[in-house]
């Protein structure tokens, strides 16, 4: 009961719970260990409570306070250190073995990809421009023969918004 009271009292400073739960646990440990001790003693004794049980466990909790909490106390605070690191340990493999190169994979990726827009980009805007004399003749030939048609309203506007939006891109 005194290792289990130590390690409380030990969490309890490096977890900083809320004051408010502070007295729950209590509460709910000292219930515990109320009836634990009972419990025993009923065992132990059949169920007669005498003087001298009172006393051995007086001086038990007693002498566990004077010699080994002080000890048990050291001992939760090396515990909750060496599990620190480890979590600290493991934080850094998997950033080291996971996130950086997801991250590094991702970044190359995007990468690749804005360089392949580009140079693509690129390359259909220089194949534009060698076809626009092409294109600027076969207009004019196909330009008596498209005079005579109407052009819906509706195209007219959807090419006349793609042509905008072409001239302002490039």
């Amino acid at each position: 009961m005194g290792l289990a009271y130590d390690s409380y009292r030990v969490l309890s400073g490096q977890l900083h719970f809320p004051k408010w739960s502070l007295h729950i646990i209590d509460f709910l440990y000292w219930c515990g260990a109320s009836i634990f001790v009972f419990r025993m003693l009923y065992i132990s004794n059949q169920g007669q409570l005498r003087f001298y049980a009172f006393v051995g466990l007086f001086l038990g909790v007693w002498l566990y306070f004077l010699i080994l909490s002080v000890t048990t106390q050291r001992f939760v605070v090396m515990l909750i250190k060496i599990v620190q690191y480890v979590l600290y340990l493991l934080k850094r493999l998997f950033m080291i073995f996971i996130w950086i190169p997801l991250r590094t994979m991702y970044r190359i990726l995007i990468w690749i990809l804005s360089a392949t827009g580009t140079l693509l980009m690129f390359i259909v805007h220089i194949i534009l421009r060698c076809l626009l004399p092409f294109w600027r003749l076969s207009k004019w030939m196909v330009s008596p023969l498209t005079s005579r048609f109407k052009i819906p309203s509706w195209l007219q506007k959807l090419v006349n918004s793609c042509i905008e939006l072409w001239k302002r891109r490039f």
